[in-house]
């Protein structure tokens, strides 16, 4: 869908503005806070850098749960996305934040641990652009996902396998690019925790640290 579609358009003016008026944390290079600025501006032009996460939720099959993100986001409509993504809010920290949305967008709770952290800009059309520094965590559930109809259109589980396939053939493009390089990053670099997801003897945890030091 283009950005000059005047059904999308509707959708954007009916769609609940005021989290695009929360003040998200400006920072530099190196994670440090800078200043604030409200969501829509952090997304106007070619985007003004702000700290975000991604949350990957994989269930005990080792799965992960993907989300379609719904026809009124204003950046990437409709595309297939990460379990979760989104930014603290100001004066509220990264492990708040992680907890929080991933209850109320999946209405799941479960512990998260740190991967990775990486800066990318990605523009979408004339409407506006992502840039952000995104912190990357990773978790294991086995509650039932209640979504929130708001933000998700659909959501699917898939192995990492039929994941990395999709990825490299013809529905490439139906995948939001922050979530296409962390995949990229963890299937290059990070195959060893996905092992320890996949892992049914131990604590996952347990077998995250493991992986790590082998």
């Amino acid at each position: 869908m283009s950005a000059a579609d005047p059904a999308q358009a509707e959708l954007w003016a009916r769609s609940d503005r005021s989290s695009e008026a929360e003040s998200l944390i400006l920072v530099d290079e190196t994670d440090r806070e800078v200043g604030h600025m409200s969501k829509a501006r952090c997304h106007e032009g070619r985007g003004v850098l702000h700290r975000a996460f991604s949350l990957l939720i994989f269930n005990e099959s080792g799965e992960l749960l993907l989300q379609r993100r719904s026809a009124s986001k204003h950046l990437w409509p409709h595309y297939w996305s990460n379990s979760c993504c989104s930014h603290p809010r100001r004066a509220e920290s990264m492990e708040s934040a992680i907890h929080r949305r991933l209850h109320e967008e999946l209405g799941l709770r479960c512990p998260l641990h740190f991967l990775f952290k990486f800066r990318y800009q990605a523009q979408f059309d004339n409407v506006g652009a992502e840039h952000e520094l995104c912190s990357v965590f990773i978790g294991r559930s086995a509650d039932r996902v209640r979504i929130d109809h708001n933000e998700i259109a659909d959501w699917r589980w898939v192995s990492p396998e039929g994941l990395t396939a999709e990825m490299q053939g013809a529905g490439a493009q139906r995948f939001t690019p922050w979530f296409t390089m962390e995949w990229e990053r963890i299937w290059r670099d990070h195959r060893a925790a996905l092992r320890a997801l996949q892992s049914q003897r131990g604590d996952f945890a347990e077998n995250l640290s493991r992986a790590r030091s082998d």
